[in-house]
């Protein structure tokens, strides 16, 4: 598996001739590096660790050696296919030759190299196939593949092919999941958008997409000596999830003006029936906007704005909008590296010498303290869905034993699920918050000691989605505008939640994580590949470990607000 350091070895060596030839086109150096380490990460990470010349750890890339007993399909599906053809023994002698000279290097080949009737398939950093030796049989007998900018030339072939097909064309810019699109279409000629990126050759562990969509995040952490990677490295147990999205619109600059409560943006230019179901955010008074084009359709305006990090778009009555004379960049905000550690800081519910809260008691304001508790400590992806896979297994919150979070009595404990969820990952998300009065005295640098019903208090899930908005992106929360990249950032091993607050204060609210998707429980997607409903992980007054609940549910008219977070 390629390292951080192995990416940044690939782009000390080529990226002045990959954004060369990229130029004009959507994609990027990272993607490249992407593609370099699904296709050949096996393979020149070690011979480059082993300090051959770059010549010939290209030449050394070569790989694929299945054959039709083992699944393969295309040309050539054994040798007596290849040799059948013209020039080809010629080309079997080469890539059973190429197949020995690689496996002196990679002692994971050396017993097939063994074998006479063995050659290699795949040719180059990139892995041109050789079932384009049909048509294209010099660029083998040649060793073109050999030639880092031959290569290239011919990935980027397909790859402008899979843009033209995906719709990207004339696109300046593509985002991390249509890149990952990209790859899928690369690596088979399509890509099914409503199947995500769970497509493409599978390795056992993962489909190619989702390989794709992890390299990239793994490259935008590499950089060449003396420039800033794209996204800082995370800490172990934190995951790398993408930077929030500033606002592009260049439409006329406004502000919300409502005066009354919050304005509804919704995802068509009408009002649905019921009036919350196309909601994709509430906008406060005062927010200020960019229009797309400042043309009026059906008496709304299409419009984009950031909010707590999330960019949000889509459609808002010209009624509650007013002209901004000031059309300054609007702020993205970004979440705290690192929690307070003076004024108002993270708070628990103290507890006595010796005492244990189990997830077998009933539910109170402590929070876990077992033993053997999991945690969540990766620094992969990979690992960090183990990790929160754990996590999920060991609170086991439709256990009916565990009575902490089993609906009773009409209550229901979503806030304390989220809650142990978030603390077993590392990431704080309160039990107890400081009261208002206690607040007041922090601020003014004063000392508070947590003393439950006089400065702290319980909190609930409406409690908390005005805690997220108050005070989360201090404790490293952000928001984010889709369900996608919700889905997509949890999948890397991030922590989501959907939080919606009840128009009652008396009334529950009602808040979920979000989970990484896995071989049984995936999100569901639209035809156009937009989650419409995450795999979710919830007590409430049904209990599950898994699922993707009822679509919609944080857009019931119960609820007079709604909001998708992250914390790495």
């Amino acid at each position: 598996m390629p390292t951080r350091d192995d990416v940044i070895w690939f782009k000390t060596q080529f990226q002045p001739q990959i954004e060369a030839a990229i130029a004009g086109t959507p994609l990027t150096v990272d993607f490249i590096a992407a593609i370099a380490c699904q296709e050949t990460g096996s393979i020149w990470p070690g011979l480059r660790r082993q300090g051959l010349p770059v010549e010939l750890v290209l030449a050394l890339c070569v790989g694929d050696t299945l054959d039709a007993d083992r699944g393969r399909r295309a040309f050539p599906t054994t040798k007596a296919d290849l040799v059948a053809r013209d020039r080809g023994d010629e080309m079997f002698a080469l890539a059973h030759q190429s197949l020995i000279g690689m496996a002196a290097h990679v002692p994971g080949y050396a017993g097939v190299a063994k074998r006479p009737d063995k050659f290699c398939h795949g040719f180059g950093i990139f892995q041109r196939d050789l079932q384009f030796f049909l048509t294209d049989p010099d660029y083998f007998l040649d060793g073109d593949w050999a030639h880092f900018d031959k290569a290239l030339a011919q990935c980027l072939g397909e790859l402008e092919r899979a843009i033209v097909k995906l719709g990207f064309s004339g696109r300046e810019t593509l985002t991390d999941a249509e890149l990952a699109a990209v790859g899928i279409a690369y690596n088979t000629g399509g890509f099914r958008a409503s199947k995500g990126l769970k497509q493409g050759h599978f390795d056992g562990t993962r489909f190619y997409g989702e390989a794709i969509f992890e390299f990239l995040r793994l490259a935008h952490t590499a950089a060449v000596p003396g420039t800033a990677p794209a996204i800082e490295v995370p800490p172990a147990g934190q995951a790398t999830i993408a930077l929030p999205t500033p606002v592009t619109a260049e439409g006329p600059a406004m502000r919300v003006a409502t005066r009354q409560g919050m304005l509804r943006l919704r995802r068509e230019p009408r009002i649905s029936t019921p009036p919350q179901a196309n909601v994709v955010a509430h906008l406060p008074d005062g927010q200020p906007v960019r229009a797309l084009t400042g043309k009026l359709v059906n008496g709304f305006i299409e419009l984009e704005t950031s909010l707590a990090g999330a960019l949000l778009r889509g459609f808002a009555s010209k009624d509650f909008l007013v002209a901004d004379a000031v059309a300054a960049p609007i702020e993205v905000v970004t979440p705290a590296v690192v929690p307070p550690k003076r004024g108002i800081v993270a708070v628990t519910m103290p507890r006595r010498a010796g005492s244990v809260t189990r997830r077998r008691d009933l539910a109170n304001a402590h929070s876990l303290n077992e033993a053997g508790q999991p945690g969540r400590r990766g620094t992969s992806a990979a690992e960090l869905r183990e990790d929160i896979a754990r996590i999920i297994t060991w609170l086991a919150v439709d256990n009916v034993n565990h009575l902490r979070y089993r609906p009773r009595s009409g209550l229901t404990f979503c806030n304390i699920y989220a809650h142990d969820f978030c603390s077993l990952a590392g990431v704080y998300l309160p039990r107890v918050w400081w009261s208002s009065r206690a607040l007041l005295r922090m601020a003014a640098g004063e000392t508070v000691e947590p003393r439950i019903g006089d400065t702290i208090g319980e909190v609930r899930a409406n409690d908390l989605f005005r805690w997220l908005r108050d005070f989360g992106p201090d404790f490293g929360w952000r928001q984010t505008g889709t369900l996608s990249k919700l889905q997509d950032e949890a999948n890397q091993g991030a922590i989501g939640l959907i939080v919606a607050r009840r128009k009652e204060d008396g009334r529950s609210g009602h808040i979920v994580a979000v989970v990484p998707e896995d071989d049984v429980q995936r999100a569901r997607r639209n035809a156009a590949g937009e989650v419409t409903a995450p795999v979710q992980s919830q007590a409430g007054t049904t209990n599950f470990q898994r699922g993707v609940g009822r679509t919609g549910w944080w857009n019931g008219e119960q609820f007079a607000e709604s909001a998708f977070w992250l914390h790495a």
